[in-house]
């Protein structure tokens, strides 16, 4: 295949999917899935995937040597498990369809198929978490931008530690820094699909992982990141506090429309690709290393 963007389908439990895929230039190269947040009512989207134009992950695939994989919600949905979204509440398995793209591009690029990265915003960042709970024998490394721990899986023991990344704006009015509940309300108007702040969520994997001590932060104008490592397997979990920043994902500026917060809410401190991989690529550490 190409190096250039390619689409593909698949029919995962009767439902026909589809993800875009950027080739690395090389055989085994690590998979990184990059998730897009809810655009169910969105309108009319461009033909390439708002991730791929948004993030540089692609730009950066021969110099990093990664294939990377912009997989399609359904109805531009994930269920990310708050059980708050269209594709929630029509019962798709998200989980079945990502680890069916795991594993086909592990067949088709002769990758590692337990060392995937799985990277998201917003709803796509809820997802992450997911699937690292869940399928922790084929993502070593999750990135969740804007989004925190869905309450809902807080209970879920995982069976394989993971490495995240967890990052958030001070100021997301979307999701809040502190965590909080979806702004899509029941029925009767309850509060539904609560969700753990960054610090809570960031301790809540450094438990999962078993990481050793928290290191010293390192702060600079725009963010405040804390590391921890020593767990299972060598996993290690990084809580990023990003000053003055909105729903949007870092270093990428987009249309107010779609971060739902005004321009100079987008830190262009740091580029979040760049530090994901930067975090990522010594962690992509085999399931059987990571077993709890």
């Amino acid at each position: 295949m190409a190096a250039e963007l390619a689409e593909v389908e698949l029919t995962v439990a009767g439902v026909r999917r589809s993800f875009h895929v950027r080739a690395a230039g090389r055989e085994g190269a690590p998979i990184v899935l990059v998730l897009h947040g809810n655009q169910s009512g969105m309108g009319q989207l461009p033909a390439e995937p708002l991730m791929y134009q948004w993030t540089s992950f692609a730009r950066h695939a021969d110099e990093w040597g990664i294939t990377v994989v912009y997989p399609a919600g359904w109805e531009g949905c994930w269920a990310d498990g708050r059980g708050v979204t269209e594709a929630d509440a029509a019962g798709i398995d998200d989980v079945a369809f990502l680890n069916a793209v795991i594993d086909w591009c592990a067949v088709q690029f002769g990758a590692d198929g337990d060392r995937a990265v799985v990277t998201g915003i917003s709803n796509g960042a809820f997802m992450a978490h997911r699937m690292a709970v869940e399928s922790g024998d084929r993502v070593a490394v999750f990135a969740a931008v804007a989004g925190g721990l869905p309450e809902a899986l807080a209970d879920v023991r995982p069976e394989y530690a993971v490495s995240g990344v967890l990052m958030n704006g001070d100021v997301d009015p979307v999701v809040p820094i502190t965590g909080g509940f979806s702004r899509h309300r029941g029925q009767d108007g309850e509060m539904r699909g609560a969700t753990r702040g960054l610090a809570e969520s960031a301790r809540h994997w450094r438990e999962i992982d078993g990481c050793g001590e928290i290191g010293a932060a390192v702060t600079t104008e725009g963010s405040r990141r804390v590391l921890a490592e020593g767990g299972v397997g060598g996993t290690a979990v990084l809580e990023w506090t990003v000053f003055g920043g909105g729903h949007t994902w870092p270093g990428t500026p987009v249309p107010e429309q779609f971060a739902g917060t005004p321009a100079s809410a987008v830190s262009l401190e740091f580029d979040a690709a760049e530090e994901i991989w930067r975090f990522a690529e010594p962690l992509l550490i085999a399931a059987e290393a990571r077993k709890l």
